[in-house]
């Protein structure tokens, strides 16, 4: 995962995302990478719960 803090408490996951970092442009060029879970990962195993997260802003160039 790029960028990406997750914390499982009980039942409740936090996802932390730094705003202010990027990790370049999308494949298609029209938004800048915030922060990715790289595809749907497994929050705890031994569960069937799954994250697919992306975050990111529109490409003004």
């Amino acid at each position: 995962m790029k960028n990406v803090d997750m914390k499982l408490d009980g039942n409740i996951l936090t996802i932390k995302v730094d705003i202010s970092k990027e990790f370049g442009v999308s494949g298609s060029g029209k938004s800048i990478i915030i922060a990715s879970s790289e595809g749907n990962q497994p929050i705890v195993p031994d569960h069937d719960v799954k994250i697919g997260l992306n975050v990111y802003r529109k490409n003004t160039n």
